[in-house]
This record gives structure tokens, sequence and C-alpha cells, in this order.
């Protein structure tokens, strides 16, 4: 075989290995053959059906190794044939040249029946320029090919979710911390100027404190002593302060009080933050829900890669954003079948450690604030829950109940503003004037018992410390009105009504431990249950709700009486000073402290006390058990009494 056969050998075997590509070549270039000259036909007529006679067979689906078998038997025919056409017809070329026509016009026309095919089966997305996956798009992260590392600043790419390394980029970040989630970012690939774009977002509170808690989390495992829960005081405010340019661009913050607003924000946002009451010291510990670190993002609404759009996984998504682009992880249940948001503006938010909200009302102004909580044996409360009616209308009492404390400590709310209070509500320091605090819990029978020590006591200080029942002025002395009763420290004198009597021979000052005993003698079999709160109107201060109750001081003076047999006897240091006050006036008394000047006290509600009274008693704290009962007494007699009258359609 000389140069010329082996070209010519070359060129039929190209034709038949294009014909075996799809069974419409060969028709194709017979219907094109017939468009073409006279002359041509007849000089390529043989060829024409030699191509369709070769194409017969691929109609029938056979083993492939059967096919390459068919080929290699064809292969001396076509050798033969195109010999012996070079040989006798001097226009073979010509027919060849038209061939190779025939087939780039074949492949063209196939290629766009191809493309048809794939745009009839596959969604278009509306990117021309590439057809690769997602998950080809995404098997590398960052420009230098490396994974992830959690010890460094790095960015997530909103168009192709890729994450980049800091020191990988060619833009300048700025004071950054890893874990942040309040930024936008889109790499040279994503852009179609192809340069990297980088913004900061100003972050919230709550961003700040996750950012804070992730790198908290991620310090510790490098140190080889992986930690999940950190403590507000002592890690989680200082990393905020250390790292407050690098996490905001505000300006520090002069006044702590941000410090109150991270321990609320926490508290409050459930779905990002979890908190243990008694983790560190027996201080509130708190960490994140998504403790996957590798999750931590920024939210991203509709990402996309020029006009192509990349399904990003939103778990990994705006971990503490609760924006509108953000998707809420636990809070499923707040949307209703019908898709709209059910009335979470109703839901109480968790108390904090303390058992009460940090921003509340204060008894003052002739009004009583009683905070409430959703209650679940009232009726209908399931379909109000579901409810979309309600915006705008007065919510009914009785769905919700008193929210009694689990322990007795120093109220809250039922104290002067300019008190102050500690965290574990057991110990309290005045200012400047006169005022007065109560504990949460009051006695109306029997003989009860606490104990108070000065802890700090200034010159020029005083206290009276005694009892006081609920509708005593909080902005003056214990002792003031007839609803109160008192033991001062200078000269140990008692009051009541504002008239003071010689009691002690000595007073008391700091370092002296006091003890109040109160007896109310009860002989009736019924037990006096609490005051309906069901049948009040319910505000709203903070997201929480309360009842609102107007004092009638002139009313509850017109029918006061005196209890016969009742009295008080108070303590110091373990030694009784004798009865104080006898027949007192009948009601509920709370153990109560009104403070002059900056002096601190500290109360002990019991059960184990310094110095144990000689008489017999119970301790207040024992109050906090009864109260619940016979709340809930209270309000199962309401509804006993109201059955069949308590519907939202009457409303």
């Amino acid at each position: 075989m000389d140069d010329t056969e082996a070209k010519i050998m070359d060129g039929g075997k190209g034709e038949e290995e294009d014909m075996e590509v799809t069974e419409a070549v060969g028709e194709i270039s017979e219907t094109n053959l017939k468009n073409t000259d006279t002359e041509s036909m007849e000089c390529d007529q043989n060829t024409a059906d030699f191509e369709i006679n070769k194409d017969s067979p691929t109609e029938v689906d056979e083993p492939v190794s059967e096919n390459l078998t068919a080929e290699e038997n064809s292969l001396p025919h076509v050798e033969n044939d195109v010999v012996q056409g070079n040989s006798d017809d001097k226009m073979i070329p010509e027919n060849f040249q038209v061939m190779q026509n025939n087939k780039e016009m074949n492949s063209s026309e196939l290629n766009d029946k191809e493309v048809k095919r794939n745009e009839e089966v596959l969604p278009q997305n509306g990117n021309e320029e590439s057809q690769c996956s997602v998950d080809e798009q995404l098997q590398d992260n960052c420009y230098c090919g490396k994974g992830r590392n959690l010890n460094i600043v790095e960015l997530q790419c909103g168009g192709c979710s890729k994450w980049f390394h800091e020191s990988c980029l060619s833009i300048s970040l700025g004071k950054c911390l890893p874990f942040m989630s309040y930024y936008s970012f889109c790499c040279k690939h994503c852009t179609t100027s192809g340069a990297e774009t980088f913004s900061k977002k100003q972050p919230n509170f709550s961003q700040m404190c996750g950012t804070a808690l992730a790198n908290l989390m991620q310090l510790s495992q490098a140190e080889g002593q992986p930690r999940k829960m950190f403590s507000k005081d002592k890690e989680v405010i200082p990393y905020i302060v250390e790292n407050w340019e690098s996490l905001t661009t505000m300006p520090r913050k002069i006044k702590q009080t941000w410090h109150n607003t991270v321990n609320k924000v926490m508290l409050k946002d459930t779905d990002i933050f979890i908190c243990d009451e008694t983790g560190f010291d027996g201080a509130p510990t708190f960490g994140l829900v998504n403790q996957d670190l590798t999750k931590i993002g920024p939210s991203y609404d509709a990402p996309t890669r020029g006009p192509q759009r990349v399904n990003i996984d939103s778990s990994s998504q705006g971990a503490f954003n609760k924006g509108r682009s953000s998707k809420r992880k636990f809070f499923d249940g707040e949307m209703s079948r019908t898709g709209k948001k059910v009335k979470s503006d109703l839901v109480m938010p968790k108390l904090p450690p303390n058992g009460y909200p940090l921003e509340h009302p204060f008894n003052k102004d002739g009004y009583r604030y009683i905070l409430a909580e959703p209650d679940p044996h009232a009726p209908f409360r399931q379909e109000f829950d579901e409810s979309q009616d309600w915006a705008g209308k007065p919510i009914p009492g009785w769905l919700y109940r008193k929210l009694t404390p689990s322990s007795v400590l120093i109220a809250l709310h039922d104290r002067a503003p300019q008190l102050k209070v500690s965290e574990d509500r057991l110990s309290i320091t005045g200012e400047k004037g006169y005022c007065m605090a109560r504990a949460t819990h009051g006695v109306n029978r029997g003989t009860w018992y606490f104990e108070c020590t000065i802890d700090d006591f200034p010159d020029g200080a005083a206290t009276r410390l005694g009892w006081s029942q609920a509708l005593a002025n909080l902005q003056g002395p214990l002792g003031y009105d007839k609803f109160s009763y008192s033991w001062r420290s200078r000269k140990g004198t008692k009051f009541h009504e504002s008239k003071g009597k010689h009691y002690a021979d000595e007073s008391y000052g700091q370092g002296d431990t006091l003890g109040f005993l109160i007896h109310l003698p009860y002989k009736s079999d019924k037990v006096p249950l609490p005051p309906i709160c069901k049948d009040k109107p319910l505000v709203k201060f903070k997201s929480y709700l309360y009842y609102e109750e107007k004092d009638e001081v002139q009313k509850e003076l017109k029918k006061m009486k005196t209890l016969k047999g009742s009295k008080i006897a108070c303590y110091k240091n373990g030694k009784c000073i004798g009865t104080a006050f006898e027949d007192i006036n009948a009601g509920t008394y709370y153990p109560g402290v009104s403070l002059y000047k900056s002096c601190t006290v500290s109360l002990n509600f019991g059960p184990k006390f310094k110095y144990p009274p000689s008489e017999k008693c119970k301790p207040i704290c024992d109050l906090a058990h009864e109260a619940t009962i016979e709340q809930t007494m209270t309000d199962l007699l309401y509804f006993t009494e109201n059955k069949g009258k308590l519907r939202l359609d009457n409303l």
C-alpha cells in the first residue's frame, strides 16, 4: 500500500467512525448528496450506497465487541473500494471533499439536537457559560485549594458558597475575627469585574455574643480543653471588651449598662443561645445552640454567581441572624398551617436566672403590677394560641395566671426603684432618703420568722425593719402608715403610723443579726385563698404581660380591723427583745426593709437560721410551696364558678 492509498484509507476510516456516532448520519449524507450536481451524484452513487449499507447494522442493539468485529471485517473492503475508485475516476478527491462538508453539517445539526434535548430535560438556570454541577463547584475551598481553618479569619462567598482564607485575598479586610456572620463577600470568580468585594455590616449584640462564644469554643479546643459553656462576666464580656474594635464599628461604651444588654440578649434569644443557670461557681453560663462551628456563616438571601444561582446549605447561613433573610432554626412551631406567623409577640420569653424580667414596671402611683404567665389549663387556650384575630384587642385575663415564684426572695417590682438588689435577690442597698422593699411572699395566718443581717452601716445611715402589708407606701419608711410595723436601728425605737415608741434599750448596727417573728391566729376551718387575678386587665411591658391592679387604699382603711391575739416580736443576735406590737391589724404581711442612705442589709428566709428563735414557728421559705397550692385552688375555683361563661366568641 503506497502513501496515497494510506491517506485515502484513513479518510474512509474516519467516515466510518462518524457514521457510527448516530444512525441519522448516513440518511442525512444521502439527502445532501442528492442536492449536488448530477455528475457528482453518478460518480458518488456507489459510495453513498456503501455508506447506507454500512449504517444499517447499527440499528440493531449489539454488544460493543461485536460492533468492533464488524468494523475490523469491513476495513479490507473499504480499502479495495476506495483504491479502485481512485484508479478509475479522477473526481474521487472532489467527492471526498463533499463528504467532509456533509460530515461538518451533520455534526452541527446533531449538536443542535443534543442542545435542544438537554434544554428539554435539564432545568435552565440562566447561565450558558458553564453547565458544571454545584458539587463540582464546591469541591474545593479558597484559591489555594486548601480546606477550612477555623483558627484564622475565613469569609464565605455569597455566590459560590466557598470559604476563603484572609491571607489568600487580594483586598484588605481591616479588623475582623473568625466566625463573623455580619458581612457580605464575593470572590473574584463570582463578580463581573473579576475583583473581590467585601463589606462589613453593623452587628447587634446577639451577633457579637455569638461570635464571642464561637471563638471561645475554638480557643478552648486549640488549648486541648474543649468547652461549650462560658461565664458571661468572666469570659464572654471580657472577650467582647478585648476585641471590641474587631467586633463592631461602634465606639466603646463608657458606661457598663451594655453588660445587662448582653445578659438579656443571651437569655431572650433561645434559638441561638443556651443557658445553664448553675454552671460556673453557681453563676449562669452560656453557649451556642448550634455547636458545629463549621456551620457558622453569613446570611445570604438568594445567593447568585453571575446569572447562575447556586444552592447553598441554609443550615450554615446566618447562625446569629434573625432578620427576614435568615431562617430560624427552632421556632417552626410559631408558623400556622396557613403559613402566617402566630402571635409571637405574646410568646413569653424565658425568665432570667433570678426569676423576674430585668425590665419591669414598679408598683407605684396607685397601681400594682403582677407578672402573668400562660395558663395551660384555661379553656380555649389552644384556640387562642392558633387564632389570628387578636391584633389590637384586649387579651382575656383568664387565659393567663399569676406567676408564683418558686422561692421567697426580695421582690424586684414591689420596691422603690432607687434601692439596689443583688443578683441573688437576698441583699439590698439603700440610697439617700428612706424607701422600702418587700419580699415576694406574705403570710395571713400562723407563726412565721425571718432573719436580717446588717452587712454595711456607714455613718449617718439608718434602717427600719419589720413587716408590711401590700398597700404600705414604698417611698416612705416602714411604720409610716397603718399598713406596716418596724423596729428602727437608732435608739431601738419601734414605729407604727409614724409614731415612735421606746422598745429596746439599745440600738443595733453593722454585724448584728436581727430576727422578726409574727403570729397571726386563725381559728376557722376554711383556708383563706389569695385574691383572684384572672378578672383583672392585662398590660404588656417589654414582651411580658402583667395584671394591673388599682390600689384601693381608702376602701381597705375603712374595713380594716384588728386581729385579737396577734403579735410581732423581735430578736437581736439570738436574744428576744420582747413583744413589740400586739393585736395588730388583720391582713397579709410581707417581710419589709426600709433603708436610709447607703447601708446594706441581707435577708435569710430559712430554713436554717443563724440564731433560731426559741418560740415554735415556721421559716418564711415554706411560703413558696404553700402559695403555689393556694393560687392553684383560687384559679380552679374561678373556672368552676364561671363554667360555660368563658368563651372567646363572647368577647
